[in-house]
């Protein structure tokens, strides 16, 4: 499917807003890791250090751009649980709809 101007410029202004929700839950969970007092300090630093190593290449945090691969980059996000569907209520029915028909394919 061809992505429309419309929906494309619409994605770009999406996709930050949605990735600075998704950092805020994350932050959330680190918060109640490192409250949790039954581990040593050492243990939580490392920890941490390598969730947010791993968490830094989610599409949640950073994503590549393309306008042939919105589709697919919106599936992505919704099948991660960055999004949900009912956020794409704004975008043409033509592209919402061939969301739904890629994530239905795959179930």
């Amino acid at each position: 499917m061809d992505i429309s101007k419309k929906d494309w410029k619409l994605f770009r202004e999406k996709l930050s807003g949605w990735q600075e929700k998704y950092m805020e839950g994350l932050v959330k969970e680190y918060v109640n890791f490192m409250n949790d007092d039954t581990k040593p300090a050492s243990d939580k630093f490392w920890e941490l250090e390598k969730r947010i190593k791993e968490d830094k290449r989610h599409p949640g945090v950073i994503m590549e751009m393309s306008k042939s691969e919105v589709i697919w980059d919106i599936v992505r996000l919704i099948r991660l649980k960055v999004i949900a569907y009912d956020d794409l209520s704004d975008f043409s029915g033509e592209l919402q709809q061939e969301v739904k028909r890629i994530l239905e394919m795959s179930r």
